[in-house]
């Protein structure tokens, strides 16, 4: 084969992977939209349970292909408690926060997690972060005040949801990177199950009667999900993380799009204020990564918020 057919070769590649992407984050976008609607005649454990079982429809045929030994033979399990914990915590609030605010707010905060990712990186992982970097990641908290709106709504129980939730997503984030050699399947399984249990918790005396097309939907939204999981991870392999990370700030399109189209949300000047800085921050803080090559792009490679 000679230089130029590799070269064409790659470069289809590379474009599979940012279409992929980008079909996988208007996936996500769909399922957190599918989610507020749905919070918003079911609880959020009934939600987070029938979507969990959902989710197994496309978990069943990965799980089937690799030894069950994977799932409980793992490395550092005190790590993957944790993280199944803030995984939880972290999808389970976000149902909680679109119950009550629109879908672009909520999205707001979620977006700020690269910039969480970074600041937590050199505390939790002790890699070196620049000067530059503290800056962007400090304009980026800027953004992430003015899209909580400095009033007495910034501390509402939704906006704690929606920023707790984001951390908890951050912090998930960093986890994956250290359980890297983990098989995507387990780290996915795991979180499934426990929101599937911590569903279950939370639908005692808190359950309402579905039909079929409302029991179809909810078992859609795991599907979507875990769809969105795949198509992401895919696109992983085929194009380099540094080319593929700002293109999650999609999700803030399709949020503020969805958001409009289906429940007549539009974000305020304020909202798309802090949602511009945050942006802006997050991708200076790709860039200089890729610079120093000392921080690692961080893609939202699992379904832990949607």
């Amino acid at each position: 084969m000679n230089k130029r057919a590799a070269s064409a070769i790659a470069g289809n590649a590379v474009l599979a992977g940012i279409l992929l992407m980008l079909l996988g984050d208007f996936m996500f976008a769909l399922n957190d939209a599918m989610g507020k609607w749905l919070v918003a005649s079911f609880s959020v454990g009934q939600v987070l349970l029938i979507r969990s079982v959902g989710a197994f429809f496309v978990l069943g045929p990965m799980l089937a292909r690799q030894p069950i030994s994977a799932l409980y033979k793992v490395e550092k399990p005190s790590l993957h408690v944790l993280r199944i914990v803030l995984a939880t915590a972290d999808t389970g609030l976000f149902y909680a926060a679109v119950a009550y605010m629109p879908l672009a707010d909520v999205m707001t905060f979620y977006m700020a997690g690269p910039i969480y990712v970074a600041a937590l990186s050199h505390f939790l992982l002790g890699e070196r972060i620049g000067w530059r970097r503290w800056l962007a990641v400090l304009i980026g908290f800027i953004g992430v005040v003015i899209a909580l709106r400095p009033s007495s709504e910034m501390l509402s129980l939704p906006s704690i949801f929606g920023l707790i939730g984001s951390l908890s997503f951050a912090l998930t984030l960093v986890l994956n990177r250290t359980l890297r050699s983990t098989p995507d399947a387990t780290l996915v399984t795991w979180q499934t199950l426990a929101c599937l249990v911590a569903g279950a918790f939370l639908t005692i005396g808190n359950w309402s009667p579905f039909n079929t097309g409302e029991l179809l939907a909810l078992l859609l939204l795991g599907i979507v999900s875990c769809g969105a999981h795949l198509l992401i991870t895919r696109s992983l392999k085929l194009a380099p993380a540094s080319v593929l990370a700002p293109l999650q700030y999609t999700l803030l399109l399709w949020a503020i799009v969805l958001g409009w189209i289906f429940f007549g949300d539009f974000p305020d000047v304020q909202t798309l204020t802090g949602a511009g800085i945050i942006i802006i921050a997050g991708l200076f803080i790709f860039h200089r990564g890729n610079l120093k090559q000392d921080v690692e792009p961080v893609v939202p490679t699992d379904s832990s918020h949607g």
